[in-house]
């Protein structure tokens, strides 16, 4: 999960549901739910300073698109030892799990990082096939109703599948532009160079790109599974209603 100076400043200054989320996610007890399910090695997509509390008896390797030295550089508001050790670098959005085989982890977390993809049904595709048959998924994302993107639009199911189908590798300047608008609509009294910074600067902290509600997703969830082919059953699920956060869920490949 990637947090902004732009977004805690939102969240400070907002209605009460959009809390300091970034300090909330340190103690989360839903996910406990959903973790214990996992078992064996597993790989953790994205942790970034915050990994994942999974049961002692697991091993987890860390995946990102940079390692934890150029995370420091990207997010200087957070202390440069909260980064994980990153074991695996690769881009989601240009092939970066194709380093792995067919069923290479007995579980896959992804929590936080599908809002910042270019094509999060690709990723969903691709973490599936890295998990075992029998293996577990854990897939979350953060609720808008709870976040900075609470006056977005929920993105929709046809945007997230033309981007699958026409194997979408960079979000356009319209996400950033509208995360932008809603996380600090200040800067656009600044001018049109000043948009374009902070256009790029949310382009390489890849920042929010799409925005869901729990609802949403779950629904999204499902056609992409069923489109895709995955045969998954859910073991567990948590939404925003009840933990003010995310949607959360475990699913076990079959």
């Amino acid at each position: 999960m990637r947090v902004s100076n732009s977004s805690n400043r939102l969240a400070e200054n907002s209605s009460p549901k959009a809390y300091h989320w970034r300090e909330r996610m340190l103690v989360l007890p839903h996910r406990q739910d959903g973790y214990a399910f996992l078992t064996g090695t597993g790989l953790e997509i994205g942790a970034l300073h915050e990994p994942a509390a999974v049961p002692l008896r697991c091993t987890v390797e860390y995946f990102d698109v940079m390692d934890e030295r150029k995370a420091a550089e990207a997010f200087p508001e957070l202390a440069p030892e909260q980064f994980v050790f990153v074991d695996h670098i690769g881009d989601l959005d240009t092939g970066g799990l194709a380093q792995f085989t067919d069923g290479r982890f007995d579980f896959t977390i992804i929590n936080h990082v599908l809002e910042h993809l270019a094509n999060p049904v690709k990723t969903i595709q691709e973490v599936f096939r890295i998990t075992r048959t029998g293996g577990v998924v854990v897939l979350s994302i953060p609720d808008k109703e709870y976040t900075f993107d609470q006056h977005r639009p929920l993105t929709s199911l046809e945007h997230l599948w033309a981007d699958y189908e026409a194997d979408t590798r960079m979000s356009s300047d319209d996400h950033y532009l509208e995360w932008l608008h809603s996380a600090a609509p200040e800067i656009f009294a600044q001018g049109a160079d000043a948009v374009k910074v902070h256009v790029q600067r949310a382009r390489d902290r890849r920042e929010h790109a799409h925005v869901w509600n729990s609802d949403s997703f779950r629904a999204f969830l499902d056609a992409s599974i069923a489109r895709l082919g995955i045969e998954a059953e859910l073991l567990f699920e948590s939404r925003a209603a009840s933990n003010q956060i995310e949607y959360f869920s475990a699913w076990r490949k079959r």
